[in-house]
């Protein structure tokens, strides 16, 4: 008959530069691997805070931490945006190129040039617009070049001109489409390249204008130079913001990765030291059984005293081997979260690691807490062996927990069902009915337990109910172990 009890939850807050052709994201952008692991808590103390353990339909591990999820999702969505205005920003590059080459083509007009040399380099600029789009430096070139065979076909209009004379050596338009090759060549190249291209521009203006000079004019050569440096500064400063943040990015996603392979190795040493510490108490047992069976036989043989001498001075060695570990595995744990000691001494616990006895007093707490929590239990319990008992209590702490934190005021049910294969846990919460306050931090408690469900060839899954809830399933072979692939229970 199914017995209702009451479950608590010891709060245990738990805590993934490519350039590319787009002109309108010249700096490119580095994808973001998803990095956020879930989250794990074990032992009745805090550990970490994270939301993230509970929103991992059917187990997952969420990935590189909140604080990464949100730049993100913005980015992914910018670059949504961004291809589907690709095509559109084309045709309206297009549409301006070919009316700076009619422009540049009228204003070749005015220094008499034939209808054939005025046409060749309108369009020239009009070209090098549209090729700057994927090659802005060849692009650079063609309009640079377009400009000084232009100048100097135009020096002997310029010989008897009436004052003002004409726009000489750059013209309006020529302006326009050689700062628009500038601006691509500063986003899409290295900044001291698009520096040389403004200083080759320089140079070349300043011998054609300089130098070779022509007769009657309005110069344009020290307000192009201007206009030319300033667009290229705007250039190379995006190009640096754009830099600086795909580095960002690049150290975010470093950095989530460390984390979770760090939070991965945290919850493996915390399993490890609590079965460790059933381990030794374990070995201690069998090396007093070992020192007192001799009393326990009339006359004992010699033969039987030194199989007994020697299996309880092997489990000495063994435990003291054990302690040693224990003690660096405790003083790699300054915050010692488990109330092992003080921090590398390797002081034993003052109590003993929980079993599924104590699951009743674990409800209690939760309610008291202020959850509204039902427990029941079928079946009979057999002799689990402690990893199983210390493994099934630390994942129904883990669940009350995040259930307390994550959906306050809600209606948690915890069953326990000992079956003929093993143990069935499940932990199930209703839609919280208060505000849920905010969990910052990568949570750690789905990684966890499905670390100790590894451990003994179990299995863990955690989802979301249809009702607004959130259901954690796991179950636990019977002796501890996987069950063989083409055996009953596989």
């Amino acid at each position: 008959m199914p017995r209702v009890g009451a479950v608590n939850g010891e709060e245990t807050p738990d805590d993934g530069d490519t350039p590319t052709d787009d002109p309108a994201a010249p700096t490119g952008r580095t994808p973001v691997p998803s990095a956020r692991r879930a989250a794990g808590q074990v032992g009745g103390r805090v550990v970490r805070r994270s939301r993230g353990a509970r929103g991992a339909p059917g187990g997952e591990v969420p990935g590189a931490g909140r604080s990464a999820g949100g730049p993100r999702r913005r980015r992914d969505l910018g670059r949504r945006v961004l291809r589907r205005l690709r095509l559109p920003g084309y045709l309206v590059v297009c549409w301006t190129a070919l009316g700076i080459a009619l422009s540049v083509t009228d204003q070749m007009g005015r220094y008499g040039l034939g209808t054939d040399l005025s046409v060749v380099t309108g369009f020239a600029q009009g070209a090098a617009v549209v090729l700057a789009l994927w090659r802005p430096a060849p692009a650079w070139a063609l309009s640079l070049a377009g400009v000084v065979v232009a100048a100097v076909a135009a020096r002997p209009v310029l010989v008897g001109h009436p004052l003002p004379g004409p726009d000489w050596p750059w013209n309006d338009a020529e302006v326009l489409a050689h700062a628009f090759v500038l601006l691509l060549l500063a986003l899409r190249a290295r900044t001291r390249v698009s520096f040389a291209a403004l200083a080759a521009t320089a140079v070349t203006t300043w011998v054609v204008q300089g130098l070779v000079g022509g007769a009657t004019y309005t110069s344009t050569g020290v307000t192009a130079v201007g206009v030319f440096g300033a667009v290229v500064l705007v250039g190379a400063a995006f190009r640096g913001l754009g830099e600086a943040r795909t580095r960002l990015v690049e150290q975010e996603t470093i950095t989530a990765e460390e984390r979770g392979r760090r939070t991965l190795l945290e919850e493996r040493n915390r399993i490890a030291r609590e079965l460790h510490d059933v381990v030794a108490h374990h070995m201690s047992v069998i090396s007093i059984q070992a020192q007192v069976a001799p009393h326990l036989v009339e006359n004992p043989s010699e033969e039987l005293k030194e199989n007994l001498a020697g299996i309880r001075t092997n489990a000495l060695e063994a435990l003291a081997e054990l302690r040693r570990v224990l003690g660096v595995l405790r003083s790699e744990n300054p915050d010692d979260p488990y109330g092992l000691g003080a921090a590398g001494t390797g002081a034993a616990p003052d109590t003993p690691q929980p079993t599924l006895d104590r699951l009743d007093a674990l409800m209690e707490n939760t309610r008291a807490a202020g959850l509204d929590v039902v427990a029941t239990v079928e079946g009979e319990m057999p002799v689990y062996p402690p990893g199983v008992q210390l493994s099934a209590y630390r994942m129904v702490q883990e669940a009350l927990s995040n259930a307390l934190r994550h959906a306050p005021g809600s209606r948690v049910r915890v069953e326990v069902a000992h079956r003929p294969r093993g143990l069935y846990l499940e932990i199930v919460n209703s839609r919280p009915r208060d505000p849920v306050p905010s969990s910052p931090g990568a949570g750690h408690g789905l990684l966890g337990m499905r670390e100790r469900a590894a451990m003994l060839g179990g299995r863990v899954s955690a989802r979301p109910t249809p009702q607004g809830g959130f259901a954690v399933s796991a179950f636990l072979p019977r002796d501890g172990t996987a069950p063989p692939a083409d055996g009953p229970g596989a």
